[in-house]
């Protein structure tokens, strides 16, 4: 008889637990809005980044990232939006995805331009999501970006001994950002389907690379590479404010086309 008393309290008390945790993860869910957006410009004061025949990233993706911004702010005024930098000024790569965490921030949009010198003809748009690279070119790119630590007084401290062009520290944490791995594709998609479609940009598709500041933010996270610098037509279209406008605006529209899935599941 008391066997059966405790196991029956057991049964009930895991009853009730499961009916909590049901319960607390439906008012939060009703209650989700996609209200703060991390929009970060890749680069900027010290750090050029890429650069192409007569352009440097940083400036470029400072006034794609801006703009972004400006169409939130206009047709999503609910949406804080938040800039990583809002001038030439560098940025260390902990303190971007530190600072996304610490505003508690919804989504995390960040934005590069691409190179390859070896292969001057390749051109297009390619967003990453937080993950295994799948090639060689993917990894190269995570790298470049990654890289940016370098620029950083005490990064071997700071960043616990991962180096930037090393396969096997990628790897490490490539699979922590797999709680937020399916937004994160969801928002990726829109973005390429956007340029694809709307705004006249060749879609590369969405991939997946370590990056360090996808791996640090605690939302989900995308890196947009907007184009190649290294590509002599590209380059121009780049640093021509109707295409910056157009890749803005596309980028927005997926960010609006995202939020309203989102919300509408509440």
């Amino acid at each position: 008889m008391k066997r059966n008393i405790v196991k029956n309290t057991t049964i009930i008390f895991l009853l009730l637990a499961i009916f909590l945790l049901t319960s607390s993860n439906t008012r939060q869910s009703s209650e989700f809005k996609v209200k703060k957006v991390v929009i970060d410009a890749g680069h900027g004061g010290k750090d050029p980044g890429t650069h192409g025949k007569f352009s440097k990233e940083k400036n470029i993706t400072l006034k794609v990232a801006t703009k972004v911004g400006e169409y939130v702010k206009e047709y999503l005024p609910d949406v804080e939006v938040i800039y990583t930098r809002d001038n030439d000024t560098f940025v260390e790569l902990e303190e971007r995805a530190s600072m996304a965490n610490k505003k508690d921030a919804d989504v995390f949009i960040s934005i590069h331009a691409n190179a390859l010198p070896s292969k001057p003809g390749i051109y297009g748009t390619e967003t990453y999501v937080m993950g295994l690279h799948k090639s060689e070119g993917n990894f190269e790119v995570a790298k470049r970006e990654n890289s940016v630590i370098l620029y950083e007084e005490g990064y071997e401290e700071k960043y616990e001994g991962f180096d930037p062009n090393s396969p096997e520290s990628v790897i490490l944490f490539s699979l922590t950002q797999s709680a937020y791995i399916e937004n994160s594709l969801n928002l990726a998609s829109r973005v390429e389907e956007q340029f694809g479609k709307r705004a006249g940009r060749y879609s590369r598709g969405v991939k997946q690379a370590g990056f360090w500041v996808l791996w640090r933010t605690t939302m989900p996270s995308i890196l947009i590479e907007i184009g190649y610098l290294t590509n002599e037509k590209e380059e121009k279209e780049l640093n021509d404010p109707s295409t910056q406008a157009n890749i803005a605006s596309g980028i927005f529209r997926a960010f609006r086309d995202y939020k309203n899935e989102i919300e509408a599941l509440n």
